[in-house]
């Protein structure tokens, strides 16, 4: 059995955080600004009610004892007049019998006691004459001037048997000596004296006190249930226009912060426009924010694609480079070789001069002799022609970069003619030259210059099918150049690819059997001689590549 249950602290510790992050929240604020307004708001009510209410109940007292006090004057009027002490006692014993009024005490000139509606009922009140307990009752009120009090009988001098403690409003009303007064035959009074005695009235205020007390209960009531609704409202509003909009701003805020990019405030149209405001600014503050993670995310995509773009260049970068290393390799081989081709040839061609020389020196038949002569022409002819290609070859190998002299642009073409006419011939590819240029002395590499033309020509012949056509020809546009254009009649270049046929590693060959360096290396090497390379192309139509270079000037 469990005597006592350990409290949830978690629970407790739950409830102190709401209640602290409520006391430090916008809300709790505006809640207490209200409240301490209501509560000054209720006190100014009570102030004013007191402020209004007491002057207009002091102006009915003073009616009341004003129309009270001169029904009195009148009535006692015309027996003082005659001096009538029966019938003024009479009046006063009618007087006492009202109810709107407690007593009615006459005094003389010396504030002594005269009449009094008391003695026809000394049984029910205590003793009427003011002046056994106010020895200074002739200073307490004017002497020529009617005088209002209130008093109020719960002391113990005052209070009389059948006033139970409420409060009476005390009349004072001076007996001047009128002319009426001092001319009349039964009365002893002077004309030099001035006041006769008092008359002084009592006027309950039990019923107005009580009528007063229900009047400010209810409207202190009515106030607290008019302040109570005021706060109340104020307190909806203030939730309803200020802290569930506050609260759906944090509660987005947070839901983005952990990763929601998708929530958006609800704006109505019932918003305050400061509301509104930062609602819409928040909404488009999530927009720019989700605008600017998609181009993020879009950069990324684009930057991831072309890193494996230039991953894969790099890749074929690579790998041409591995190609030219190849070939540079293969070219050095080459020159090698056709050092080594050399001696044989060599070889061959003086022992084909020496069986020439015996068979001269033999005596064999005319027929015989001219035949065998004429095989051993063919086979020195053919020797030199190895010979010259071996050379051409070896002179195409050598880098020779410094290597400038003034050399006649057509001696190198022939050679170069001499180099590729084998190629062309085996690809069944007509070969043409035109070197129609008056003037071609230049100042150039002689092989960076065969290079050239060699690079250009095997281009062409990739680009024509067979029983295509290769023109060379040469040209003066004017007296400082000279014009190399190779023509052929193959697939064309389309014009997008044009502005990039220079740049490396770019092929515009369908099968891609280049390396994409050769022309790269032709405009290299012909703005290294201070020419330049023209291009023109249609597809379908044949491509011409024209090489410009300067003349030597005299």
């Amino acid at each position: 059995m469990v005597l006592f249950q350990k409290p949830d602290n978690n629970r407790f510790r739950s409830f102190v955080y709401k209640y602290l992050r409520f006391q430090s929240s916008i809300y709790a604020r505006v809640v207490y600004i209200i409240a301490i307004l209501s509560f000054f708001l209720f006190i100014a009510y009570g102030t004013i009610f007191n402020s209004v209410y007491g002057e207009y109940l002091d102006t009915v007292i003073r009616q009341r004892g004003n129309d009270i006090g001169s029904i009195i004057e009148s009535s006692l009027y015309y027996s003082m007049l005659k001096n009538d002490n029966t019938a003024l006692q009479s009046t006063l014993d009618i007087i006492n019998t009202i109810s709107g009024v407690d007593q009615v005490n006459l005094y003389d000139y010396e504030n002594e006691l005269v009449y009094s509606s008391f003695f026809s009922d000394t049984l029910r009140h205590s003793d009427p004459d003011c002046i056994s307990c106010h020895t200074d009752f002739g200073a307490m009120f004017p002497q020529k001037e009617k005088a209002y009090r209130i008093i109020d009988y719960k002391s113990a001098c005052e209070m009389s048997e059948n006033s139970d403690g409420h409060r009476q409003l005390l009349i004072r009303s001076p007996i001047l000596n009128e002319r009426s007064c001092y001319t009349a035959s039964c009365h002893y009074h002077g004309p030099e004296e001035e006041v006769l005695g008092s008359l002084i009235i009592k006027v309950p205020l039990e019923s107005l006190d009580t009528a007063v007390s229900k009047s400010s209960a209810e409207f202190f009531l009515l106030a607290s249930l008019i302040t109570f609704i005021l706060v109340s409202i104020l307190i909806f509003l203030t939730n309803r226009k200020i802290r569930r909009p506050l609260s759906a701003i944090i509660s987005a805020s947070e839901a983005v912060s952990k990763g929601d990019r998708n929530r958006r405030l609800e704006i109505n149209p019932n918003l305050l426009d400061d509301m509104r405001m930062v609602s819409q600014a928040f909404n488009n503050m999530l927009d720019n924010l989700d605008a600017a993670n998609k181009e993020l995310e879009n950069w990324s995509h684009q930057l991831e694609y072309k890193v494996q773009k230039k991953s894969e260049e790099l890749s074929d970068i690579q790998n041409e480079l591995i190609h030219i290393e190849r070939i540079a390799s293969l070219g050095k081989l080459s020159s090698s070789v056709a050092h080594e081709l050399n001696n044989p040839l060599s070889s061959i061609l003086t022992y084909t001069k020496l069986v020439s020389k015996k068979i001269s020196r033999m005596e064999l038949d005319a027929g015989l002799s001219a035949a065998l002569e004429k095989h051993l022409k063919m086979i020195e002819m053919e020797t030199k022609r190895c010979g010259e290609i071996v050379k051409g070859l070896m002179d195409f190998s050598r880098k020779g970069q410094e290597d400038f002299k003034n050399v006649p642009l057509h001696k190198v073409l022939k050679q170069t003619y001499e180099l590729v006419e084998h190629r062309m011939k085996m690809a069944n590819i007509h070969f043409y030259t035109d070197f129609d240029a008056q003037n071609d002395l230049v100042f150039c590499n002689e092989n960076q210059i065969k290079q050239v033309c060699v690079a250009l020509l095997v281009n062409a012949s990739e680009a024509v099918s067979e029983n295509g056509e290769i023109l060379m020809r040469t040209s003066n546009p004017d007296k400082e150049y000279i014009k190399l254009d190779i023509v052929d009649n193959g697939v064309g270049i389309s014009p997008e690819d044009i502005p990039h046929i220079f740049q490396p590693f770019f092929s515009a060959k369908q099968k891609a059997s280049g390396i994409g360096l050769g022309l790269a290396i032709v405009h290299g090497i012909v703005q290294s001689h201070q020419g330049r390379v023209d291009v023109e192309s249609e597809p379908g139509k044949g491509t011409t590549i024209s090489v410009v270079l300067p003349l030597v000037k005299d």
